[in-house]
Parts: C-alpha cells; structure tokens; sequence
C-alpha cells in the first residue's frame, strides 16, 4: 500500500463507524481467505480490500489468525441462521433435507461463505483452526441431527454433497463451463436444476 493510498485509507477509516469498518474488513477478509486460503492472504491485502489502513486491521483484531477464526466463526453462523430460518418456514410438504440443500447453494449470493468454511475444514493441523473447524463440523452435524432431524444415515451424503459444492467453488470450476463439454456435465450433476441459478449467482458476486 502506497503512502498515499494508506493516509487516504487512514482518513476514511476516520470518518467512519467502527462497526461499519469491522464489517468492511471481515467481508473482505471472507473473500480473500475463502479464495487464496489463510497462508496465501495477508492483512496488507486485507486492508487494501477493505479500504482501511493495515494498522487499523491490526489494532482491530490482532493477528491474522485472530482474524481467520472470527471470519470462520461468523461464516458458520450465517449458515446455520439462514437455515434456521428455512426451517421456521417451513411447509407441511416439504423435504427437510432437499429445502436447506437448495438453502446451502442459494448461499453462493454471500461472498467466499463456501469457500471460507472449506478453508476452515482442511486447516486441520493448526492447532486454534483446527480445533475452530472440528467444533464448527460438530455444530453442522448437531444441527442437521438435531434441528433438522435428517437421520445419521442420510447426514454423510448431504455433508458430502455440501463438500463437493464448496470443491467446485474453491476451484473455480464454473469458469470452464462454457468451454468444457466435462466441466459442464460435472456441474450439472453437482447443482442438477439450480446450475443456471448458481451461475448466475457467481457472475454477479465478484469473488464468490
């Protein structure tokens, strides 16, 4: 960050609410570390997503790995609200298991949340991510055993199907479906009839 670009980062950090810079800072923390990962993503770059001066990232929240975990956490529970919230209205027809799938894909309209948590899971041999991403695994599973009621021998596949999505993300795979004859046939079987939505979906978040 220049000289120049950080004394204009410093000056809006200024003028701004501290809640609404923590909230310009954790969103582009969730893009950029559901993207490049926690060893690839520094707090310079950050910073300069979020438009705030490193120091102030700093001072904020301490280290990166303080960072990382919030962000984790905080993506965790976006999830488990919004299904929450799908199973509060829920209707008497309605497949538990199919509606907070097709909840879990719609969720690509939030930036780096798939991708976030999948970062979280394989960050396993950290000791404070690891143990973050074992208790946060746990919480899903609580969740869909207990709230959802999907019996155990159904979790595996709907925890797999999940695991696959946030893959696809985390590769980038949509971005050969128009050149890759395999690429879209493996996103179809992923998404079946929600593939154009979710298409759509990342063309229009920047960094999903």
């Amino acid at each position: 960050m220049t000289s120049e670009t950080g004394r204009a980062a410093a000056a809006t950090a200024t003028r701004m609410p501290a809640a609404q810079r923590r909230a310009m800072i954790l969103d582009a923390a969730r893009g950029l570390f559901g993207r490049q990962g926690y060893n690839g993503t520094t707090t310079d770059q950050i910073a300069a997503a979020a438009g705030i001066s490193q120091p102030y990232v700093v001072r904020m929240f301490g280290t990166k790995e303080a960072l990382f975990l919030e962000v984790f956490r905080g993506t965790l529970s976006t999830l488990l609200d919004a299904w929450r919230e799908t199973l509060a209205h829920l209707g008497p027809d309605d497949v538990v298991a199919r509606v907070i799938g097709e909840q879990f894909i719609d969720l690509a309209a939030e930036r780096g949340l798939h991708t976030m948590l999948l970062q979280g899971f394989v960050s396993g041999a950290d000791p404070a991510i690891g143990a973050a991403a074992r208790t946060g695994f746990l919480e899903i599973y609580r969740f869909l055993r207990d709230e959802a009621r999907i019996p155990d021998e159904q979790v595996q596949g709907f925890l797999g199907s999940g695991m696959i999505f946030a893959v696809m993300l985390a590769i980038d795979m949509p971005s050969r479906f128009d050149e890759d004859p395999d690429a879209a046939a493996l996103l179809r079987a992923t998404f079946g009839p929600k593939c154009s939505q979710v298409l759509d979906l990342l063309r229009a978040v920047p960094g999903a």
